[in-house]
């Protein structure tokens, strides 16, 4: 199993059961991506601004082989690996770009989310709305197709506009404005694409919508409202049932109002019991969950009255879910996560949700054999085989 991690804001790997620092300047954010051979590391590095006041985001790949490492861009964000391919996506700027880790090329401007289409051949990409003297524009979402070679690619073909969201999109009685869409996520059959529609920033860090497209852009649906704060909606491994945490309001506003649910399209299920509150989940198999669940509480400044959560497993046919792991006094677990690849659980132990340097356990999925495996860890990402 190879890991990649931070610890102390620096790069960390683990292979063949050896950890080796990778960055020593303490200023890696974000938590890093594996190639989709396992061969590169992609990671993010804050370095003061080359050409103005302030902090830029450096891209860097590091490579396992040979230990070297290259900065791809000089100020990018969101950036993401091709699916099957040395390739690396980013923002700058509103203008979605390419890098074949040599050079870099403008893809299409305007951009406001992306998402790599399944087989790599393109995007599926999103517009943001702006205020005009007549009121606002509509977020529209975009099919981008690639062509080769890169350089002669032109930013406006190739383009075909898939769905134009609504100004205002809403769940029975809660509503929020379209200003923009992210986190495009295709289902297993990829006959959906779920989506976050968000209004403005501030406004964004309360309540957004859940929405989901067929891939003909000829069905839309609003599923329901959510914050980002949380664990981001999955899609189970082989079917189309969509998992999400329902509900809004920031958690400094209290662990509550934040229920997991399941959508078998086009039929839903609550799966949070009453008096309960969940943080993050992830898929076990078709029908089965893993959730860092919590007892509901207001928020409290001092965090030792925060709740601790425990990982619960829970059947899609039944909203009642089995405690799997029994942290100790003072210590909740947080953030599960299904390595399907190698049929284990992990997750990180910490003291409370904002915590760092937190350690991370592995279990059977059932939470059997729990044990730490790493110590004193940001953030990690192991490599999967596909």
């Amino acid at each position: 199993m190879k890991a990649a991690f931070l610890r102390g804001h620096n790069l960390w790997i683990l292979v063949d059961g050896k950890e080796q620092q990778i960055t020593t300047s303490g200023k890696v954010t974000e938590s890093p991506q594996w190639s989709h051979d396992g061969k590169w590391i992609l990671y993010q590095e804050e370095a003061p601004s080359e050409f103005e006041h302030g902090l830029q985001n450096e891209l860097w790949v590091y490579n396992l082989s040979s230990g070297a490492r290259k900065k791809i861009f000089y100020d990018g964000y969101s950036p993401s690996w091709a699916p099957n391919k040395h390739e690396i996506s980013f923002l700058h700027r509103d203008i979605l770009n390419i890098s074949d880790l040599h050079h870099f090329y403008n893809i299409s401007g305007g951009v406001d989310g992306y998402s790599w289409i399944p087989d790599g051949s393109g995007f599926i990409l999103s517009s943001r709305a702006y205020f005009l003297p007549d009121g606002w524009t509509n977020p529209i979402i975009y099919i981008k197709k690639l062509s080769y070679p890169l350089d002669n690619l032109s930013e406006t073909k190739n383009i075909r506009s898939l769905f134009t969201i609504p100004k205002e999109v809403g769940h029975g009685e809660n509503k929020v404005m379209a200003i923009g869409a992210s986190h495009f996520r295709y289902s297993p059959s990829q006959k959906w694409i779920s989506f976050v529609v968000s209004p403005t920033a501030s406004l964004a860090m309360d309540s957004n919508m859940l929405s989901a497209i067929s891939a003909d852009g000829k069905t839309f649906i609003t599923l329901d409202e959510v914050i980002l704060g949380v664990g981001e909606p999955k899609w189970a491994p082989n079917n189309d049932i969509l998992a999400y945490i329902a509900g809004s309001g920031r958690i400094v506003y209290g662990f509550t109002n934040k229920e997991l649910k399941a959508k078998d399209f086009p039929a839903a299920a609550s799966l949070t019991p009453d008096s309960y509150a969940e943080l993050d989940f992830t898929w076990i198999d078709q029908r089965t969950i893993v959730s860092s669940r919590v007892k509901e509480k207001e928020w409290s400044n001092d965090f030792k009255e925060h709740p601790l959560p425990s990982l619960y497993l829970i059947k899609l046919q039944s909203d009642k879910g089995m405690a799997i792991t029994r942290p100790p006094a003072g210590f909740g677990d947080y953030n599960p996560k299904f390595l399907t690849s190698y049929q284990k659980l992990i997750w990180y132990r910490g003291s409370s949700i904002t915590s760092e340097n937190r350690d991370v356990w592995i279990s059977e999925p059932d939470g059997k054999q729990a044990k730490v495996w790493l110590e004193d860890i940001d953030t990690i990402s192991i490599y999967e085989p596909h």
